[in-house]
């Protein structure tokens, strides 16, 4: 028991867990700032493959969405082109005021929502920087 060594005020409190590499991978960054988990589930549709580019692309039929709790839909505005772009180390999803509706780093530590002129979405998480439990990709054949 740890209760012992801790100081006094401290013998009654529970243990949580704040920081896992297994989770959170291998990063001071994450260490020093651990990003905030919530059970939640968003991301993207688009009809065309995810890949690396120059410039933005996909169509207006790509959308964001998040279900917290329920199914929140944010289509194309026409307010700009911004739909896709992925670099080997960032991905990005809707943009505008250089803020993205969706993001990705390339090794998945460091992701994040926030509100975007393409989508006029609201931030899919509520935290607008947030920790990935699970990513998916699914294909329609």
């Amino acid at each position: 028991s740890w209760a012992p060594t801790c100081p006094p005020r401290l013998t009654q409190q529970s243990w949580h867990l704040l920081y896992c590499t297994r989770q959170d991978g291998f990063s001071l960054r994450t260490l020093y700032h651990p990003p905030l988990c919530s059970p939640q589930a968003f991301g993207a549709f688009s009809v065309t493959t995810i890949r690396c580019s120059n410039g933005f692309y996909r169509t207006g039929e790509t959308f964001i969405f998040s279900f917290s709790p329920e199914l929140k839909v944010f289509r194309w505005t026409g307010r700009n082109n911004f739909f896709v772009k992925g670099y080997v180390d960032l991905m990005m999803i809707g943009g505008g005021s250089s803020r993205f509706g969706l993001w990705l780093d390339g090794d998945l530590h460091y992701r994040g929502s926030h509100p975007c002129e393409t989508f006029d979405n609201k931030t899919l998480s509520p935290w607008e920087e947030f920790c990935i439990q699970d990513l998916e990709v699914w294909g329609l054949a």
